[in-house]
Order: C-alpha cells, then sequence, then structure tokens
C-alpha cells in the first residue's frame, strides 16, 4: 500500500504558538500549569506532560497563588484574568490571534446591542472553552446554539447579532444562519435586524476543500483527531461524505487490518489540534501491517 500524510493537515499556527510557548517555559525548569488541556488531543497532552506541563480545571485554579499558569490557544473570560491578579498569577498567555479579535469584535457587539435591546447568538458547543470565553465578553449572557432547537430559546422579534465559533463547520454555520433567517421572517421581522458574522477561522474554513481533494484521491483514509476536538468532528465529516471508507482514529494502536482489504492507497490526515508526530506514527503503523489482499 502507498501511503501519504496530507501536507496540509496538522497545527494551526495558534495551536503551534500555545506549545511552543509552553515547551519554552518548560525548558527553564520550574512548574508550569495549564488551564485545561492545552489541545484537544490526549497524546500531545501527555507528551506535554512528561515534559512537566500540569493540566488543572477552573476550581483548582482558584486554589493556586504566586506561580505560573498557561492561558491556552483557546482564549478566557475576563473573570479568569481578574483572578489572576488577585491570586498574584504570572500567566503566560497564548491566546490565538484570531480569538482574542473576536472576543473584541463580541464585546463590541454586546455593548452596542444593550443599546438596541439585542441578543448575541454564538454558534458553538456549549462548554468549549473558546465558547466560555466568547460568551464571557458579554457577561455570559450570549446565547449559545449548536442545534435548530437551540433557536427556542432567541426572541427573534429582537434585533440578532450573530458570531461563530472559529473551528465550526462553515456549512454547519451557513445552515444555522438560514434557520434563523427563517426564524425572523415568520416572526414577522425583518432582516435588517439580523447580523450574520461569519468568524470562522480561514485556516479552519480552507482545509475543507483541500480535505474533501485529498479524501477523493486515496482508497482509504485514516483521520487522525482527539475525540474532545470540534474541529476533528467538523473536519472529518468532511472528510467522510467525500469517501465512506474513512476513519477516525486517535493513534496508531486503534487500526484495523480489515479496513485495508484490497486498498492500494491509503491517505492519512487530521485536524487542526493534530500533531504531524502522531500523523507520521499512524503511517508507521499502516506501513507496518504490509501488503493486504
Amino acid at each position: 500500500m502507498q501511503v501519504t500524510i496530507d501536507k496540509n493537515s496538522g497545527y494551526c499556527f495558534g495551536v503551534e504558538f500555545a506549545i511552543q510557548m509552553a515547551e519554552d517555559e518548560l525548558a527553564h525548569g520550574g512548574m508550569l500549569y495549564c488551564l485545561g488541556d492545552i489541545v484537544h488531543n490526549r497524546m500531545e497532552v501527555e507528551r506535554l506532560n512528561q515534559k512537566g506541563l500540569r493540566v488543572i480545571d477552573r476550581e483548582q485554579l482558584e486554589l493556586l497563588h504566586d506561580c505560573k499558569v498557561l492561558i491556552r490557544a483557546h482564549g478566557e473570560p475576563p473573570e479568569t484574568y481578574a483572578l489572576a491578579l488577585r491570586n498574584n498569577l504570572e500567566l503566560i498567555d497564548a491566546s490565538c490571534p484570531v480569538v482574542l479579535k473576536l472576543q473584541n469584535r463580541v464585546k463590541h457587539a454586546f455593548d452596542l446591542s444593550q443599546r438596541q435591546d439585542g441578543q448575541i447568538v454564538i454558534y458553538g458547543q456549549p462548554g468549549h472553552a473558546e465558547v466560555a470565553g466568547l460568551a464571557g465578553q458579554t457577561g455570559n449572557r450570549a446565547l449559545i446554539v449548536m442545534t435548530e432547537a437551540d433557536l427556542d430559546q432567541v426572541d427573534f422579534a429582537r434585533p440578532v447579532t450573530l458570531f461563530s465559533q472559529t473551528t465550526k463547520s462553515t456549512a454547519g454555520f451557513y445552515k444555522m444562519k438560514a434557520l434563523m433567517e427563517a426564524r425572523i421572517a415568520a416572526a414577522g421581522g425583518t432582516l435588517d435586524s439580523f447580523d450574520a458574522n461569519d468568524s470562522i477561522c480561514r485556516q479552519v474554513s480552507n482545509r475543507e476543500p483541500q480535505l474533501a481533494i485529498f479524501a477523493a484521491q486515496h482508497d482509504v483514509v485514516l483521520f487522525v483527531s482527539g475525540r474532545k476536538s470540534s474541529n476533528g468532528k467538523a473536519l472529518f465529516s468532511v472528510v467522510n461524505a467525500v469517501n465512506p471508507r474513512s476513519y477516525f482514529i486517535e493513534n496508531e494502536g486503534e487500526l484495523q487490518d480489515e479496513w485495508f482489504a484490497g486498498a492500494a492507497t491509503v491517505g492519512i490526515c487530521g485536524a487542526t489540534s493534530t500533531p504531524l508526530w502522531l500523523m507520521r506514527q499512524v503511517a508507521e503503523g499502516v506501513e507496518s501491517m504490509g501488503e493486504l489482499v
């Protein structure tokens, strides 16, 4: 079998920047905490743990004083920075510039909506770190939607401003936008009161057509990603729609012989949170299986 790793897959610049900041800090020794998994990939989290990066949750953060804490690429709400001041925490801020810019846009839109009796709606995964940071710009008054049923909480007789989590599917965002426009029409409103902002990161959205082409070029496609990755789920749906012989795996230990029966070419790709070293390990795992009939 011919095994090819997708040259366009792997870390986006935001994740790469955060991991480099963590490794640079760890190189100086001492303890470094990270608020949440630095990346939604279990294998990479374990690798950095061996270097000394300790993942903590928000409750643990409140108990820390006088130490260093890494803010990952997903960004954080304002209350995290306030807590850091109270507890004398030194923040190593690796927030993605794209996320920070979106946080500022959401904050500005929220301030404006307060004067217009409007609502901020975020298309994103409830509980996701980036979504929590965005909602924090609104005092947690933004409405989070993922499904059509979630739209029931929106008052479409009032102005609505829509944003998207940066790592969501472009197709999913525009489907949600269309559903909201239909709800506005049903409520007797006009689209003049609806401001839809496609705030999906272009490093993410540009990968969708690239992955579709890559998936069509191979008999079997292995999509390598952490199962908690929102971006991974979105991109795998693109791959699977093009090539039904696509498989979502976390590592080479999940490979199954029967997947490759009769396959001449195998493509390996991944999410923006998937390290290149992990895709290489999967490739080596496939190659070690030898020729299958």
